[in-house]
């Protein structure tokens, strides 16, 4: 993932408009076995073209709102992770390491409700931590600099859990880079 991250970093267009990098967590058909990050980004003039309009949105929402962003944000300019379609080679890399965990199933194994959604919370879990070290390395690599000219926030969206984005996206920063982004954070202290 952090290869395919990195490829898509070096090929976003105007660098130097782009003020977030989005990590969009979502799985194919909402299916936990399968979750892939759609890697994206947004820009200042599509912030300051929601705050022209008639009826502007609040600053906040327009600059970080998931809900706001341009298909290159929230759709994602580039898909990793276990998304056949998009990633095979991510996709068989996935898959054989949680059939090494003990976490993958089949659809006709002989599982019960619990221990699929056992099994789908775990795989969920790790998918989640490793969204958010790739971020962190991201930044101590210093391949965000390198291929952006600067250091930006990592922005983590879970489309299946929207609160979870100020916790991912707080383990997945420097806190200097998210502060403006967690000034709406409900668990803010």
């Amino acid at each position: 993932m952090e290869q395919a991250v990195v490829r898509a970093l070096a090929e976003f267009p105007d660098k130097s408009d782009i003020y977030v990098v989005t990590f969009r967590i979502d799985s194919v058909d909402q299916d936990a076995r399968f979750p892939y990050l759609a890697i994206g980004y947004n820009t200042e003039t599509e912030v300051a073209r929601l705050l022209a309009k008639p009826k502007p949105l609040d600053a906040w929402e327009a600059r970080w709102s998931y809900a706001c962003f341009p298909p290159s944000g929230l759709e994602g300019h580039s898909i990793a992770g276990h998304d056949p379609e998009h990633d095979p080679a991510g996709a068989e890399l996935h898959r054989r390491e949680a059939v090494a965990q003990g976490l993958w199933y089949e659809d006709d194994d002989d599982l019960s409700e619990q221990q699929r959604d056992e099994r789908d919370e775990r795989l969920d879990e790790q998918f989640h931590e490793l969204c958010v070290d790739l971020a962190r390395r991201l930044h101590a690599d210093g391949r965000i600099v390198e291929a952006l000219g600067r250091p930006l926030p990592v922005v983590l969206y879970d489309m299946f859990d929207p609160a979870e984005m100020f916790a991912l996206t707080r383990a997945a920063n420097p806190p200097e880079l998210v502060r403006e982004f967690l000034t709406e954070d409900p668990e803010a202290p």
